[in-house]
């Protein structure tokens, strides 16, 4: 960018001001892209596995091309539970999606020690269910909450409520086919900031889809939406995903 720019310089006297200004611009905008495409990739470990769902479909095969396309992402996917804690050496955002057992005392420590340092962390759809009756401390300290019911599977609204955050910014109001779950919010855990969310189209109940939780250290996201390819092939969804683990990375 110094080469170009003084070859423009001493090229000033012989031209307009405003040109001068415009070649600037292309010059600066380009290093900016440049810098952009070979920014080092955010290294993201999918834990996936358990019942009711296609894991290895969604997660690992379709959320996985999401996040590593245009190599914004390496992305590791596992579905062994008793790998976290050594994967966890590597990563910069845990996504947890599973609702598979985590009965490894190992790897329940390695997460609460990841949350601990201030690393990213993003949950995804079944991970905010209640899964764990041997391990409380998931949903008061990390999900702040949980799910214990949904909506039969079936069309519904996700109207977005804070435009401004980095999660939501420039994503509109959307409707898709799933499972609404019923996310409720634990008042002994660290809270929640509601982002967008899900409207029962019967009874206009509203419920969180998608959030930030008030960690004291990390920056946890979470996405209630994602039974099957009507959420993670939709360019909304798509996109949400990108940017909470752009947003829990931006700690580090």
């Amino acid at each position: 960018m110094i080469s170009n720019t003084l070859l423009i310089c001493k090229a000033s006297h012989r031209l307009p001001s405003i040109v001068i200004i415009g070649l600037l611009f292309l010059v600066t905008a380009f290093n900016g892209a440049v810098a952009d495409t070979y920014k080092k990739p955010i290294r993201v470990l999918i834990v996936g596995g358990g019942s009711s769902h296609d894991f290895d479909r969604w997660y690992k095969k379709v959320d996985t091309q999401t996040l590593e396309k245009r190599k914004f992402s390496e992305v590791r996917y596992t579905d062994n539970t008793d790998s976290i804690a050594h994967y966890l050496q590597d990563t910069d955002v845990l996504y947890l999606t599973n609702n598979q057992p985590i009965p490894n005392k190992e790897a329940r420590k390695a997460i609460f020690e990841f949350a601990r340092q201030g690393k990213g962390i993003v949950l995804g759809h079944a991970a905010l269910w209640y899964n764990w009756q041997d391990w409380p401390e998931y949903n008061q300290k990390l999900v702040s909450g949980g799910s214990r019911g949904h909506d039969p599977y079936g069309k519904f609204q996700v109207n977005i409520v804070d435009s401004k955050h980095p999660l939501t910014r420039k994503i509109k109001s959307f409707s898709l086919e799933d499972e609404l779950y019923y996310f409720k919010s634990d008042a002994s855990g660290p809270g929640i900031k509601v982002l967008a969310e899900a409207v029962n189209p019967e009874k206009g109940e509203r419920f969180p889809s998608v959030f930030i939780i008030n960690h004291p250290e990390a920056r946890i996201a979470a996405i209630a939406l994602g039974h099957d390819g009507a959420a993670h092939e939709l360019k909304a969804y798509q996109r949400l995903l990108r940017n909470a683990v752009s947003w829990a990375a931006a700690s580090q």
